[in-house]
C-alpha cells in the first residue's frame, strides 16, 4: 500500500511539478533579462552593416554603396492595404561623391515595379555601362543620370527562407567598370551575409 502512495507521489512530481518548474523557472530567467533594448540593438546592427558596406567600397573601388529596405509606408484609403515602400537605410561614399540616402526615402515599390520584380526573380542586376544601348537597365536609367552613376550592380538581399527583404547596390560615378564574374559571385555572397546580419536583430 505504502509503495503505491510513493509511486504515486514520484509520479505526480516527475509528470506535474517538474514540467511546472521548468516554466516557472524558465519565466523567471526570461524576465529577469527585461526588454529587449531596441536602441543598443538598432545601433549593434547599423554598425555591423556600416562596417560591411565599407569593405566592399574599397575592395571593389565603388563610389557608392548602399542598401535599401522594404518597409510598410502607411495603409491605402479606403481599403486599408499596407503600402510597399523601401528606402535608402545605409550608404557609404567615397569623398566627393554625393549621398543618394536623403533623396530616396518612402518610395513606393511600384515605381521601380521593374527592377524589383528582376533582383526578386534573378536576384542581380548589372549594368556596366547606362549609356550601353544593349544592356537591359530595367528602368533605372533616368536615376542614374540623376545620381550621376556610370555603372551599377544590385543584389537582392534575401531572408533564409527567401524572402526579398532589401536591396545592395554599387555605384561607379567617375568611370565606368566592369566587374567581373568573380567579383560578382563574391557580392552575391556579400549579399547573403548581410541578409543575416539585417535578420539577426
Amino acid at each position: 500500500m505504502l509503495n503505491n502512495y510513493v509511486g504515486i507521489i514520484v509520479a505526480f512530481i516527475t509528470g506535474v511539478l517538474g514540467p511546472i518548474s521548468v516554466i516557472i523557472l524558465k519565466n523567471w530567467l526570461n524576465s529577469r533579462k527585461g526588454k529587449p533594448d531596441i536602441i543598443r540593438d538598432t545601433l549593434k546592427v547599423s554598425e555591423l552593416v556600416d562596417d560591411h558596406l565599407e569593405t566592399i567600397k574599397e575592395t571593389y573601388k565603388a563610389d557608392r554603396v548602399w542598401i535599401t529596405q522594404f518597409h510598410n509606408g502607411g495603409n491605402f484609403y479606403p481599403t486599408g492595404k499596407s503600402i510597399a515602400k523601401f528606402s535608402v537605410i545605409y550608404e557609404t561614399v567615397q569623398a566627393n561623391v554625393s549621398s543618394i540616402q536623403s533623396n530616396f526615402r518612402n518610395i513606393p515599390v511600384n515605381l521601380f515595379s521593374k527592377s524589383i520584380n528582376e533582383l526578386l526573380e534573378n536576384d542581380k542586376i548589372i549594368i556596366p555601362d547606362y549609356k550601353d544601348i544593349t544592356v537591359a537597365t530595367y528602368g533605372l536609367k533616368y536615376v542614374a543620370e540623376s545620381t550621376d552613376c556610370k555603372s551599377g550592380y544590385l543584389f537582392a538581399i534575401k531572408t533564409i527562407d527567401d524572402k526579398f527583404i532589401a536591396t545592395l547596390g554599387l555605384d561607379y560615378t567617375k568611370e565606368k567598370m566592369n566587374l567581373s564574374q568573380k567579383s560578382i559571385n563574391e557580392l552575391e555572397r556579400h549579399a547573403s551575409l548581410l541578409g543575416g546580419v539585417l535578420m539577426s536583430y
